[in-house]
Order: C-alpha cells, then structure tokens, then sequence
C-alpha cells in the first residue's frame, strides 16, 4: 500500500458527481490528489457504488503504480484516494494526427493487459487522459477485470480493449491506421454483439430513465 493520505486536506474543484459518488481534487501534505467519496451517495445505490469503487481500488492495486495510470493511495470502504494525472481528456485535447500517442496508448494498453487487467470501459473518451507532455493516460477503473492474460476471456477482453482504441485512433488519426488494424476493426466479437442486443439497452434505461444522466456516448457529461 502507497503512504496514506492525512485528514488534513482540502479540496481544490469538484470534477463530477453522479449516483455512484462525487469525485473532487483534493490537496495533501504531498500534493494533489482525486478522492471519490461515497458519503452522499442514495441509500439504494450505495452496494453497487461501493462495489464498483472497490474494484476501482483492486485495480489500481493491481496496477501498483503503473506509468501512466493513477497509483492508489487509500481506500476505505467510503473514500477512494488515488494520484492525480496532469492531464485532459482526450475529447478535450484531441491527439488529431498524432501518431505518436496512439502508439504510446497501444503500448500502455499492453502493459495493462501484462498485468493481468482488462479495462472494460475505453470507449469512453473521457477515460483517456493526454498528459502535460503529450503522453497517453489511462483512469477510471471501475469496470476493470482481473485474470489470468492468457485466458481466452481476458483475451477476448484484452481484443475489446484494443478495438476500442482503434475507434479513437480512426477517428483522429485515420491516416495511421494500418491494414491490420482495419481487419481488427471489422471483425466484431460475439461480446459486442450480446452487449448490444442485451446489455446496453438496459444500461441506458438505468442510467438514462431511472438515474436521469447519460455519458454522451463517452466523452463525460452533456454541457
């Protein structure tokens, strides 16, 4: 486990609060720091809140402070502490033309799937971060699955991973994409079919109807 947090902080910007918890920079001792909190979160929601924030900290865990990827720094059952990334999302500084990223970004994706991790959840522009320096960031791990890499289901969520990727790849960088990663991209798995067929017309119904948000199909909040 990284040095604890002390009580002693303060908090910086509010950066989203949702159903699930409220996520704010917060200042320590040794820096900046992001914090989700799950104190206001609904009675009827605090399980799945807890559960997801939970595999948020196995993850990272996981990951033990991974280049590029928020170090955990606490997690309590209500408060989850990990490092701050000085970045923006991709939607907010988008890598067009940039080659380099998106081949950084295939190289860290690597790296994740190395140690034994699935993200789950790259369709979401928001989740990818451009640094300060131009690099590619990874956060948000809520979603995550841990396994043995060479399993044919991590491999299948390794490939989804990656397919992912790809999209944003071709939609901002079209010119770097290379025949075999158009093949990648054709050749949809029977996962992204049943999750279409089934899984996302009850996400939206949940998120959109019961929990009155949406995700703008991955690029964080409407405005």
């Amino acid at each position: 486990m990284h040095a604890s947090i002390r009580s002693e902080v303060t908090e910086v910007a509010e950066l989203k609060a949702d159903s699930f918890g409220r996520i704010a920079l917060m200042r320590g001792d040794a820096g900046l720091f992001v914090r989700r909190d799950l104190a206001h979160v609904p009675l009827w929601l605090r399980l799945p809140a807890w559960w997801l924030a939970r595999r948020e900290a196995r993850a990272l865990r996981r990951l033990d402070g991974l280049p590029a990827t928020p170090p955990l720094l606490r997690w309590d059952g209500r408060r989850l502490d990990r490092g701050y990334l000085d970045g923006a999302a991709m939607h907010q500084r988008p890598p067009h033309g940039d080659r380099a990223y998106f081949r950084q970004a295939r190289a860290l994706l690597q790296q994740l799937h190395r140690h034994g991790l699935a993200h789950n959840d790259l369709a979401k522009e928001a989740n990818w971060l451009m640094l300060a320096d131009g690099t590619p960031a990874i956060i948000d791990f809520q979603l995550a699955i841990i396994g043995n890499p060479r399993s044919p289901w991590m491999r299948l969520l390794a490939r989804e991973d990656l397919r992912h990727l790809l999209k944003h790849k071709r939609t901002y960088c079209p010119d770097a994409i290379t025949p075999v990663e158009r093949r990648v991209l054709q050749r949809a798995s029977w996962l992204r079919h049943a999750w279409f067929a089934t899984g996302k017309p009850v996400y939206r119904f949940v998120t959109r109807k019961l929990l009155k948000w949406e995700d703008n199909e991955g690029q964080g909040p409407k405005l």
